[in-house]
């Protein structure tokens, strides 16, 4: 009998919070491993190295419940405290900014959408009182676009940045991917 995936019954919003996100932690700040659930196993494994030089900017992972365009769950950036440790796993409680819309693919075909969302961690002391992307620093949005496009190109994927969103139309990215989770769920009955 394989192990229980601990993650399966998490919703995409956290129940003790209202309107914050949960979001499942996969590379912590500073990392070179990118983490992967493998959920017959009910463990994390390295999924992939990012390059000598290259570190994830900060804890990423992905909004429980949600499928994007990609077939895979939604991306997020989650913004925490200097000196704050996450880890692969970690389920952080989170306030949706925004986001960046994009595409990505193989370089020079039409590629698919596979936006990256931003947000803060729910109980941050240096973010705490940032409700959208035009409350942080604009240096923070633009060194995770340079992040995405640094770590797809080692990837041998073009990723293009195609602007960006509020958290009005990130939590509508949100609700369309809980939406298509949903489907999938009951077309898999």
């Amino acid at each position: 009998m394989p192990p229980p995936n601990p993650f399966a019954a998490l919703t995409t919003f956290d129940e003790n919070e209202d309107g914050l996100l949960n979001v499942v932690i996969e590379a912590p700040k500073g990392s070179r491993n990118k983490f992967d659930f493998d959920p017959e196993r009910g463990l994390f494994y390295i999924g992939g190295v990012l390059p000598a030089g290259a570190i994830f900017p900060y804890d990423f992972g992905y909004v429980p419940a949600t499928l994007g365009e990609d077939g895979d769950p939604l991306d997020i950036m989650v913004l925490t405290d200097e000196g704050s440790q996450a880890f692969a796993g970690c389920l952080i409680a989170t306030r949706l900014l925004g986001g960046i819309k994009a595409q990505q693919g193989k370089p020079g075909e039409k590629g698919e959408r596979n936006d990256r969302l931003i947000g803060v961690m729910h109980k941050s002391r240096e973010y705490g009182k940032a409700r959208s992307l035009k409350d942080i620093p604009v240096e923070i949005v633009e060194d995770i676009e340079h992040f995405f496009r640094s770590y797809n190109m080692a990837k041998g994927i073009e990723f293009k940045p195609l602007g960006r969103c509020g958290p009005t139309e990130a939590l509508a990215l949100i609700k369309a991917g809980a939406k298509k989770h949903q489907a999938g769920l009951k077309s898999s009955k």
